[in-house]
């Protein structure tokens, strides 16, 4: 019987390759309810029968009692003509066409349209707090998060501490969390930096943490902690720009600054990654990395 592996093996491949089980139950001249439960549940029972030690044909008699449609006879009596069409079947790659949907987009799409309906207790202007990449200075950004003037999604507008504004959107994920996404390049060029918050059950919160993951200056993926402190209602887009981001060194911080940069500049609210150079690649590698990365 090691023609059922065979087949099972060829019965995947093609799945994989995009044919449906229809097709192929229509080149066997199975139905595709047969079929289907050939390959699912009756082929799968089989296999582990047999790890338990079960002999072929107590494997397969065992495995056959999990479906009423399939008999042991016309199974065993039709392997040689089911292997013959499956492997004659061409198996050429799945062709998806420039109109063809796919279905992340569009889970992103609806998600930022109903994120509109979402995010009254948000909206306005905030003051980010996060460390900077470059020194111990805590980097201080002003955001901004309304409705976008075409009504359609919820814009994010960024002043970042380097003079430069980026702007991105948002989308809600349940009651849950808050994700501000950016692209820090200009197109074609893409460096996503995206942020998490997580979102109290308050009405109107003065202020929300999160996580914030971009690329450093090797472009090294860093993840950081960072806290949004509400800076006002308003949403005027040309009162927000006049905002500009700035570094603070530790020793100028305010009392409250001083607050944000003990919640949000410890070595353990940065999480970093790189790449040792290293063509062996072997367990030492992690070790160096986690090294290099806590000096």
């Amino acid at each position: 019987m090691e023609e059922l592996k065979e087949i099972y093996d060829r019965m995947t491949f093609l799945r994989q390759r995009g044919i449906k089980m229809k097709e192929m139950a229509e080149k066997a001249g199975f139905s595709p309810s047969v079929l289907s439960a050939i390959y699912s549940t009756v082929l799968p029972a089989y296999f582990k029968n047999k790890e338990k030690g079960q002999g072929e044909d107590e494997a397969l008699t065992n495995a056959l009692v999990w479906v009423n449609n399939v008999s042991k006879k016309k199974l065993l009596g039709s392997l040689t003509s089911l292997k013959t069409a499956l492997f004659a079947m061409e198996a050429s790659p799945k062709n998806y066409s420039e109109e063809a949907p796919i279905p992340f987009l569009g889970q992103l799409e609806n998600g930022m349209r109903n994120t509109l309906n979402h995010t009254a207790n948000y909206n306005g202007t905030y003051i980010s707090y996060s460390l900077s990449s470059g020194s111990r200075s805590l980097k201080i950004e002003p955001y901004l998060i309304a409705p976008a003037e075409n009504g359609s999604y919820v814009e994010v507008i960024h002043n970042n501490a380097y003079g430069v504004t980026h702007r991105g959107a948002a989308m809600i994920n349940g009651s849950n969390h808050l994700f501000l996404m950016f692209n820090e390049n200009q197109p074609p060029q893409l460096a996503l930096f995206h942020i998490c918050l997580k979102l109290p059950m308050y009405d109107r919160p003065p202020f929300l943490r999160g996580i914030y993951m971009c690329f450093d200056y090797n472009y090294n993926p860093v993840a950081r902690r960072i806290l949004f402190v509400k800076h006002s209602d308003s949403i005027a887009r040309d009162e927000f720009l006049k905002l500009k981001g700035e570094l603070k060194a530790r020793e100028v911080l305010n009392e409250k600054e001083m607050a944000y940069y003990d919640y949000t500049c410890q070595p353990e609210d940065i999480i970093r990654m790189c790449n040792i150079p290293s063509p062996q690649m072997t367990e030492e590698d992690l070790i160096i990395e986690k090294k290099i990365l806590s000096m």
